[in-house]
C-alpha cells in the first residue's frame, strides 16, 4: 500500500513539473519559480502535504544538484578556467564585493549571526547560470561582442562554488577553525590536483570514460560522478564541488557526449530539487520576510547591473553592451537555492529558506525583464538627459554676454 501511495504522489509530482515547464515555455518564462510555487503548495503548511514520497523526493533532490553542477562543470575544460581566471579575476572580484556584502549585511542587521551571514552572502553573489544562458538564447544575443564579458563573470561565479561552498558546508555542520581550515584546504588540494590532471592528462581520463555506446557511457560518467560526489561528502567536502571537479576533468566529445546524454536527468532531478527546497518552506513564513526580500532584490539587481557595465567597460564594450551584459546578470536561481539548501538542512535560521525563497522567487522573475529592457531604458534617460545638457550649455554663454554688457 504505502508503495503505491509514493508511485501515485512521486507521479503526480513529475506530470505536474511537466505540465508547468510546458506553460513557463509557452510564456518564455524560467520554470525555476512554478517549480518553487509547486513544492510550497504541497509542503508544510501547503494546500495538499505530501507524506510517503518525501524521503524519496529528498534523494531526488540531492541527485538534483550533483547533476547541476556535473553540467557546469562539463562546460568548461580546465585550460578555460585558467585563462578566465587569469584574464577577467578582477571582474571577478567587483562581483563579489558588490552583490556578496548587501547580502550579509542583511543578515546581519536582522540579527540572523555570521553563519547566516556568509549564506546569505553567496545567495545574493550567485547569479543563475541556466536562466542566463537561456535569456541570452531567446533574445539573440548569443554572438554579442558582450556575450564572452558575461560568461567570463559566471565562469569566475563558478569557481568561486567550488571554494565557498566547503566553507559553508563546514560552518553551517558547526565545524571549528581547525576542522574548517582541513575542509577548506582538502577542497583546494583536491580542486588544484583535478585542474593539474586535466591539464596534463585530460586526453588520457576522457579515453578511459570514452566509449561508443551511450549506454555505457551514460552509466559510467554518472556512477563515477556519485561515487565521488560521495566520498566528497564523507570528506566533509561538498558533494556538488566533487561533482563540478569530475566536470571539468572530462573534455572533448566525452564531455559532449555526456552533456546531451545527462541533459534530459539534470533537468528531471533539478526541477524535483526545487519542488524539495519548496516543500520545506512553510507559505505562511514568507510575508514576514517579504520585504526584506524585495529590498535586498532591488539592491543586489542594480549591483548586478553595476558589475556587468563594470566589466564590459573594462573589456572595451561599447555603452549599450554594457548596459545588455549588466542587465543579463541579474537572475538568481539554482545555486542561489542550493546555498540556502545547505543552511535550512542544519537548521541555522528558521528565516533564512522563506526569505531565499522570495528573493530567487523575485529576481528569476526581473531577471528576463531587466535582460531585455536595461539598454533601452538606460538609452530613453540619456536621451532625455541630452537636451538639458544642451540647454544648460547654450544658457551659459547668453548669461556670460549679459554680464559682460553689465560691465561695459
Amino acid at each position: 500500500m504505502h508503495s503505491a501511495v509514493l508511485l501515485i504522489e512521486f507521479g503526480s509530482i513529475i506530470l505536474g513539473l511537466g505540465l508547468l515547464g510546458r506553460f513557463a515555455a509557452r510564456f518564455r518564462l524560467s520554470p525555476i519559480p512554478l517549480y518553487l510555487l509547486a513544492g510550497l503548495a504541497f509542503g508544510e503548511g501547503g494546500l495538499l502535504p505530501l507524506g510517503a514520497s518525501e524521503e524519496f523526493v529528498a534523494t531526488g533532490a540531492e541527485i538534483g544538484v550533483i547533476l547541476l553542477l556535473l553540467m557546469l562543470g562539463l562546460e568548461y575544460t580546465a585550460s578555460d578556467l585558467v585563462s578566465n581566471l587569469k584574464t577577467h579575476y578582477p571582474s571577478g572580484l567587483v562581483d563579489c564585493a558588490l552583490n556578496a556584502l548587501p547580502g550579509a549585511a542583511v543578515a546581519l542587521l536582522l540579527g540572523w549571526g555570521p553563519v547566516a551571514a556568509v549564506v546569505l552572502a553567496g545567495v545574493t553573489w550567485i547569479s543563475s547560470s541556466g536562466v542566463i544562458a537561456k535569456v541570452l538564447g531567446d533574445l539573440g544575443r548569443v554572438g554579442n561582442r558582450e556575450t564572452p564579458v558575461i560568461l567570463s563573470v559566471l565562469v569566475l561565479e563558478d569557481l568561486a562554488m567550488a571554494v565557498y561552498l566547503p566553507i559553508v558546508t563546514a560552518l553551517v555542520a558547526g565545524a571549528g577553525l581547525l576542522a574548517g581550515s582541513l575542509t577548506l584546504a582538502i577542497a583546494l588540494g583536491a580542486a588544484g590536483v583535478v585542474l593539474f590532471l586535466a591539464l596534463r592528462y585530460g586526453r588520457v581520463i576522457s579515453r578511459f570514460v570514452s566509449s561508443d555506446d551511450p549506454e555505457k557511457l551514460l552509466l559510467v560518467v554518472l556512477g563515477l560522478t556519485i561515487l565521488v560526489a560521495g566520498v566528497a561528502q564523507q570528506l566533509q567536502v561538498s558533494a556538488a564541488v566533487g561533482a563540478f571537479l569530475v566536470g571539468i576533468a572530462l573534455s572533448g566529445e566525452v564531455a559532449e557526449g555526456a552533456h546531451t546524454l545527462l541533459s534530459p536527468l539534470r533537468d528531471l532531478f533539478a526541477a524535483v530539487f526545487f519542488v524539495f527546497f519548496g516543500l520545506h518552506t512553510d507559505p505562511s513564513s514568507i510575508p514576514p520576510v517579504l520585504l526584506p526580500a524585495l529590498g535586498l532584490a532591488v539592491v543586489t539587481a542594480l549591483t548586478k547591473i553595476a558589475t556587468g557595465y563594470w566589466a564590459a567597460r573594462r573589456a572595451g564594450i561599447s555603452v549599450k553592451g554594457r548596459w545588455r551584459a549588466g542587465g543579463a546578470l541579474v537572475a538568481r536561481g539554482e545555486f542561489s537555492i542550493v546555498i540556502a539548501g545547505l543552511a535550512v538542512s542544519a537548521g541555522i535560521e528558521p528565516s533564512l529558506g522563506p526569505l531565499a525563497t522570495a528573493y530567487v522567487l523575485i529576481l528569476v522573475v526581473l531577471g528576463p525583464l531587466t535582460a531585455r529592457y536595461t539598454e533601452p531604458v538606460a538609452t530613453w534617460w540619456t536621451r532625455r538627459r541630452e537636451p538639458r545638457r544642451d540647454t544648460a550649455q547654450t544658457a551659459a554663454p547668453r548669461a556670460t554676454e549679459a554680464d559682460a554688457q553689465v560691465a561695459d
